[in-house]
């Protein structure tokens, strides 16, 4: 009996080193996943504010979309410095899109709260996202509402506030966002809806292009709906009052 007792305690031994062991080495891995990830992302961001951004996820979920419904692969992205960007469009996507960009840095809690409440109601809204937030997701992360991709968004968005700073981030959102089918960038989208260069886009041509980003594949900046000329309406007049733009 004592040399079969002494068997068993024997034979639990290794099982629980090796539990230990297990548990170890995954700490080890996921610390490392993390350094990693840090270390990459804070690179990337740091790397983006200087060069420009060649293309982002969505443009590469959009072609393949098209692919897969047999729809011919169209894309259109041209770079363009924010000193050749006309003021008015900057003036628009504030008056449309965020309000506070100026000033805040890079979450708009009041906006946030307001579209929270909303959808508790059942009425959909724009989901109270900043320039910033929008520019982090665009550029560095996948389209969707799951947990994971909105804190990753918050953490792109607290780097990219601090690193590139709010002319950076206005001149990578005017040249990444979706701003028709297949067209992405201020100057590709000036080409396509006015036939001239985005340098020297008016107000109401600035407004046009601000009214269609909700969803840009459905709706026209020109030849425009009732809806989105009440909306180019009311953006012009928001954007009288946004002043002179100083970053």
């Amino acid at each position: 009996m004592g040399i079969k007792t002494t068997s068993s305690k024997t034979a639990k031994k290794p099982v629980k080193k090796e539990t230990t062991s297990f548990m170890t080495k995954l700490k080890l891995l996921i610390v490392k996943a993390v350094l990693w990830f840090v270390g990459i992302s804070f690179f990337s961001v740091v790397f983006f504010k200087f060069v420009p951004v060649p293309f982002t996820p969505l443009m590469i979920i959009r072609a393949i979309e098209n692919k897969a419904a047999g729809k011919a692969v169209y894309f259109s992205h041209d770079w363009e410095s924010i000193d050749h960007i006309s003021v008015n469009l900057q003036k628009a996507v504030i008056s449309s899109e965020d309000g506070t960009f100026l000033t805040h840095n890079g979450f708009d809690f009041t906006a946030m709260q307001k579209a929270y409440k909303s959808n508790e109601r059942g009425r959909r809204i724009k989901g109270g996202s900043t320039i910033s937030q929008q520019t982090a997701k665009n550029v560095f992360l996948w389209q969707g509402r799951s947990y994971l991709r909105k804190a990753l968004e918050a953490y792109f968005t607290v780097l990219i506030e601090v690193i590139w700073g709010k002319e950076r981030i206005m001149e990578v959102y005017l040249n990444s966002i979706e701003m028709g089918d297949g067209i992405y960038g201020a100057q590709a989208a000036t080409e396509h809806w006015y036939r001239k260069d985005a340098s020297s886009l008016t107000p109401l041509q600035a407004a046009g292009i601000a009214a269609i980003l909700p969803n840009p594949r459905k709706y026209k900046a020109t030849s425009s709906s009732s809806y989105i000329n009440n909306r180019k309406t009311k953006i012009m007049k928001v954007m009288r009052t946004v002043g002179k733009i100083n970053y």
